[in-house]
């Protein structure tokens, strides 16, 4: 009889201990104040419903409300991280669901944002670039101010032209290019950024592994295309005309804007583009220069080496 009435005691000593842990948790529940909200705006619910549904309140109490015990998403502290309780009353009876907070939209926002601009050999300050920590000296305000033109005219619909930076090293022009794209992400508005030489490379290599036209079709088609430091790229003639060259055309059919930057204006740059390892081509050279006019407009970015 001994071990019996040890197991029988065990039982009553726990389920006298789960009982005082009941009346505990029923107390809490029913001072919480916004249970007590809830309950009076619920007088239907009878109290075998809120008994039943005791660990269901207890665990609306215990949770964050819309990120109000929460410093950031990634510190959340409800069960469901970025995700909020919600108690509602259907045909008397109480439901718990959770919907996501607005940290966690937040957070979603950022990382689409994030995805929106994709960057090709791009530093990683260029990628950190903002508009509100561009220099605002007197020989780049021309340029400074045609950006904030093009950001302003944004809400009526993308512009069909970008615009051409050219100036000497180091001031600032690819920093530009990455303060505008960071801008447009806010708009959900995509960007590409691609250094020019590298990119070059990346075609080439395409080529081996046959995504040549995948990556030449996103270069096409994302919203707003920047090409940096064109020019300083020893081309072939193959890629000038059939890539490049598609890549413009395609843009400027569909009144697609691109940006570049460059250390020449248009006209010195059709000297670089003429002379390819098949020789000089000024007629194809020009060809591409007017496609870049028709997707850009040209301004000229002085000052101070900000690379010294």
């Amino acid at each position: 009889m001994e071990p019996l009435q040890s197991t029988l005691k065990k039982w009553l000593e726990n389920n006298k201990n789960f009982q005082e842990q009941y009346e505990h948790i029923k107390m809490e529940v029913l001072n919480d104040p916004d249970l007590k909200v809830f309950l009076q705006q619920h007088p239907e619910l009878s109290q075998k419903e809120i008994d039943k549904n005791l660990i269901k309140l207890y665990e609306y109490k215990t949770q964050s409300k819309q990120c109000s015990s929460c410093e950031s998403f990634e510190k959340c502290k409800n069960i469901v991280k970025g995700y909020s309780p919600i108690l509602q009353v259907t045909e008397g009876e109480i439901h718990l669901s959770y919907e996501k907070c607005h940290l966690r939209r937040m957070h979603e926002k950022e990382q689409k944002q994030r995805q929106l601009v994709q960057s090709l050999y791009m530093p990683k300050e260029i990628l950190q670039a903002t508009i509100e920590n561009m220099d605002n000296d007197e020989k780049r305000g021309g340029a400074i101010a045609e950006i904030n033109r093009f950001i302003r005219h944004i809400k009526d619909g993308l512009p069909a032209k970008g615009i051409y930076f050219y100036g000497p090293f180091g001031v600032g022009k690819t920093y530009f290019l990455g303060a505008i794209a960071n801008t447009l992400k806010h708009f959900d508005i995509s960007s590409m950024l691609i250094y020019m030489p590298e990119f070059v490379r990346e075609i080439r290599s395409s080529i081996k592994d046959d995504s040549i036209n995948e990556k030449i079709d996103a270069f096409k088609k994302t919203d707003v295309l920047m090409l940096d430091d064109i020019g300083a790229e020893m081309q072939s003639a193959w890629f000038r005309d059939e890539i490049l060259g598609s890549i413009l055309q395609y843009r400027m059919m569909e009144k697609l804007p691109v940006f570049f930057t460059s250390n020449y204006s248009l006209e010195q740059l059709v000297g670089e583009l003429e002379t390819t390892r098949d020789g000089v081509e000024t007629v194809k050279a020009k060809r591409i220069v007017e496609r870049i006019k028709q997707v850009s407009k040209e301004i000229a970015v002085f000052g101070q080496n900000r690379r010294d």
